[in-house]
């Protein structure tokens, strides 16, 4: 689950790590007041005002604006708010900015140098730990730091037994070029932001950028926050920050069946039992002369109401043309499955696009019985071979 980055910050202030104080504002009304706020705090009439949107990118894409006084504030929130924001990792749709974060300005008059770095924490699969990857190129894109001056792109893997060592956080201080008071204060920060990231459970911390003031200050200037789905349920304060206007809402629906769908650019949907089936089957449309409209695991449960709700959710993209159904039956079986798809066809009515099912395991001749006597626009499949033929049938059409 993603998260706001004002979100984001709360966490990181709760966990003693120095950031860019602010707050979010709905209308520009609201930002000034929070404006007024923080000049009366720092005293600086120079702010920052951010669009609040699940994406990087948003200074490219002119959702970040320095203000230069209180009156700048009202205009610029007035811009960013209500406008759709398009950046890399929206996609060309883009997303309407609902909130913007008003923060202090933490770059102090006349400093001509401020030193910027990019710190994040993430899990590396293939072995089993944590990672810090840092730069002490920050404030840009990661990935153009990585494609022009991969030198520059730093690894400290972590034991998560052990968690974040003293020695490490050394070393990751002498990378950046640290010394003095900076070197002390990035300790004190690297300490913070584990601690950050471990006890919400976060799949992905990215703090880009971190600054070095002039007076040798540490502090968070931006974060992206993304949190383990499976471990919410420790985190009551933390689901209630989920915004379901940031996310697709035929995934916010298909979570509500307990369904893990995730919608693609293709025309040949899916449903499967298992993610290893799940990926096999969209290279089987793929080899089949198709596209994948999507990802949909039902689990292992796949009873009428779980496929008729996978049959609404698929069905709201315009540009499916067929659907194939994969199950294998070892905990559910095909023959429920089989009366599971008939009864949801019963209850939708005719369907406007073909159904292949596939259905192998337990119960599968019945099953392949109960589908070729549905009467319905059903076909029953055996192999993998028979399902990609009944998929390139339908694609010549």
């Amino acid at each position: 689950m993603n998260i706001h980055e004002y979100q984001g910050i709360s966490i990181l202030k709760n966990n003693n790590v120095r950031i860019a104080e602010g707050f979010v504002a709905e209308t520009p009304e609201q930002a000034v007041i929070i404006a007024q706020q923080l000049k009366e705090k720092f005293g600086s009439d120079k702010f920052v005002v951010k669009a609040q949107i699940h994406a990087g990118g948003r200074g490219k894409a002119g959702g970040v604006k320095i203000a230069k006084s209180i009156d700048e504030v009202a205009g610029i929130a007035g811009d960013i708010l209500g406008m759709r924001l398009v950046t890399r990792q929206t996609g060309p749709e883009g997303k309407e900015v609902k909130k913007v974060l008003i923060s202090q300005n933490v770059y102090y008059p006349g400093e001509t140098d401020p030193r910027e770095y990019y710190i994040g924490i993430l899990l590396d699969r293939d072995r089993g730990r944590y990672v810090i990857m840092y730069s002490p190129e920050g404030g840009m894109d990661i990935e153009a730091v990585a494609e022009k001056t991969p030198h520059l792109i730093f690894r400290e893997y972590i034991d998560p037994c052990l968690g974040l060592q003293a020695y490490q956080m050394r070393k990751i201080a002498f990378n950046l070029g640290l010394e003095g008071e900076a070197f002390k204060d990035m300790l004190r920060f690297l300490d913070g932001l584990y601690e950050a990231f471990i006890d919400s459970d976060a799949q992905l911390l990215e703090i880009n950028p971190v600054l070095k003031t002039s007076d040798n200050k540490i502090l968070a200037v931006d974060c992206k926050f993304s949190i383990d789905d499976s471990a919410l349920y420790r985190h009551k304060d933390i689901i209630a920050m989920r915004d379901l206007s940031e996310e697709d809402p035929t995934e916010v629906e298909a979570g509500k069946h307990n369904l893990n769908f995730v919608k693609l650019d293709g025309n040949v949907a899916c449903m499967v039992n298992g993610a290893g089936l799940a990926m096999a089957t969209m290279d089987l449309i793929k080899l089949s002369g198709g596209n994948p409209a999507n990802f949909l695991d039902v689990g292992g449960t796949a009873s009428a109401e779980t496929v008729e709700a996978g049959f609404r959710i698929i069905l709201k993209d315009p540009n499916v043309r067929a659907i194939l159904i994969n199950i294998f039956g070892g905990i559910v079986r095909c023959d429920r499955v089989a009366n599971g798809v008939v009864e949801a066809c019963k209850s939708m009515g005719e369907l406007p696009v073909p159904v292949i099912v596939r259905l192998q395991g337990t119960n599968a001749e019945e099953a392949k019985k109960i589908i070729d006597n549905s009467g319905f626009k059903v076909f029953s499949a055996i192999s993998f071979e028979d399902a990609a033929k009944r998929v390139e049938q339908v694609m010549s059409h």
